[in-house]
């Protein structure tokens, strides 16, 4: 299991993943509860077997979702991780996050080594909804999918 994951008993029945983000916050994603990623899947059947090092996600897309639910799990060692070296900040602050809410997978390609998804990401901003939306550049190197960049549509 990768060491900024662990596994916590909230109640006898139910198991939790707290996510430690370098801000020092917590963040308890319920193995139960539906993948922050938008699949119509569990937390513990999707994103949570990349979260713990146990997969890696096999094409642009998954990645993109993967990362999407590390966001809103404060998952910055997670994000640094699949993020490629020649565009990777020093370092991923998530301190100012905003509060996730959905995400919105418009399209995505593949050709040969390299990748493209566009989405929008949607977030609490005060009292009101709001979104960004971006083209995401991924990238494959040794078998692995990273996220190259992205470009913000502000239309």
């Amino acid at each position: 299991m990768a060491d900024w994951v662990r596994t916590i008993r909230v109640k006898p029945t139910k198991i939790a993943v707290e996510i430690i983000a370098r801000t020092g916050k917590v963040r308890a994603m319920k193995m139960t509860e539906p993948c922050p990623c938008g699949l119509d899947k569990t937390y513990q059947d999707c994103c949570y077997a990349y979260h713990s090092g146990e997969a890696t996600a096999q094409s642009p897309e998954a990645l993109m979702r993967s990362r999407y639910s590390a966001f809103v799990g404060r998952l910055a060692s997670y994000l640094e991780a699949t993020w490629h070296s020649s565009s990777r900040p020093p370092l991923l602050d998530l301190s100012d996050s905003p509060n996730w809410l959905k995400l919105q997978v418009i399209s995505s390609s593949v050709d040969q080594n390299k990748g493209q998804v566009h989405f929008r990401a949607f977030y609490k901003d005060g009292n009101d909804v709001a979104f960004m939306e971006e083209q995401s550049d991924f990238v494959q190197e040794d078998g692995k999918w990273y996220y190259l960049d992205g470009r913000v549509n502000n239309d």
